[in-house]
């Protein structure tokens, strides 16, 4: 556990060596797979994508005239993910048995904790180079959902800025 800047911890999940280059093997697969398909409006932890984009891409919208802005971080998140859902969504797009297998033990994978081994049963663990993608194939219904309303947002990992033109009063 680490500490969280405003409070709380942050449960993190080192991989060993062996692990750390299996995952990373898996990122380079699975990247080109599905990171073409994400949202223009996802920032994080993508290759050719920046923080410095984000502010830009927020900065427009503002100037826009979307001066309402829903700030959405979802508490938790990478240790409320659903095992099951998230890997039906990873199946969407990857048919080999084997690499589901692989993903699937990562993501249950157990944690050593004072001298035991405590088994995971959700979420995924923070700290390995497989995580952020995952998190982006899951959250990636969202962002279409939101583009698919209008909306005009942009996210970074779990956090979401949804911005909203307000209406004058008697304009339609």
């Amino acid at each position: 556990m680490i500490p969280k800047p405003k409070g709380g911890t942050r449960r993190l999940g080192i991989p060993t060596v062996t692990d750390r280059l299996i995952q990373q093997a898996l990122l380079q697969l699975l990247t080109p797979i599905f990171d073409p398909d994400f949202s223009e409006s996802s920032f994080g932890y993508r290759p050719k994508r920046s923080v410095k984009q984000a502010v830009s891409a927020m900065k427009s919208h503002v100037e826009a005239g979307h001066y309402w802005v829903v700030d959405l971080d979802l508490e938790a998140f990478f240790d409320r993910v659903n095992h099951d859902v998230l890997m039906a969504r990873v199946a969407r797009r990857v048919e080999d048995k084997r690499v589901l297998r692989l993903i699937r033990r990562y993501l249950e994978a157990g944690t050593f904790e004072h001298g035991l081994i405590t088994p995971r049963r959700q979420g995924t663990p923070q700290g390995g180079p497989l995580s952020p993608l995952l998190a982006n194939i899951l959250l990636d219904d969202v962002d279409k959902e939101l583009e698919r309303q209008g909306h005009r947002f942009c996210r970074y990992a779990d956090d979401v800025q949804v911005y909203v033109k307000s209406r004058r009063a008697g304009s339609k």
